[in-house]
């Protein structure tokens, strides 16, 4: 884990907290979200990359809660707007309800909402 995180330039202390790490990390951003997201696409994306290398150490079952708080504020769900794997996870699409200004103008400048 730590050498794929280090390979794909994730910083240096998510790497060091290994898996917990991970999960407080998502369990930040889904905060974020709750509460009103204020970053862009660009940021937001980074966060759905976590969430893809979640899935893909087969920590699912760790942050099913989360993702159920998370999937419950998304709008527009048969959008993809980053792509996290081949499969088709349910984080890969939509965006939240509560969207900052910047993470909805840049879906709008992506041609990702109206």
């Amino acid at each position: 884990m730590s050498a794929y995180l280090r390979e794909n330039g994730y910083p240096e202390h998510i790497i060091r907290a290994g898996r917990a790490g991970l999960i407080e990390r998502w369990r930040k951003f889904v905060a974020e979200v709750e509460s009103g997201y204020k970053f862009g696409l660009e940021d937001y994306r980074n966060d759905l990359d976590l969430r893809g290398i979640i899935s893909m150490l087969g920590m699912d079952e760790e942050v099913r809660e989360l993702d159920k708080r998370f999937e419950n504020l998304l709008i527009d769900s048969e959008k993809r707007i980053w792509e996290t794997s081949a499969a088709d996870p349910f984080w890969d699409f939509g965006y939240p309800s509560n969207a900052g200004k910047q993470l909805l103008e840049d879906i709008i400048n992506e041609g990702l909402a109206s």
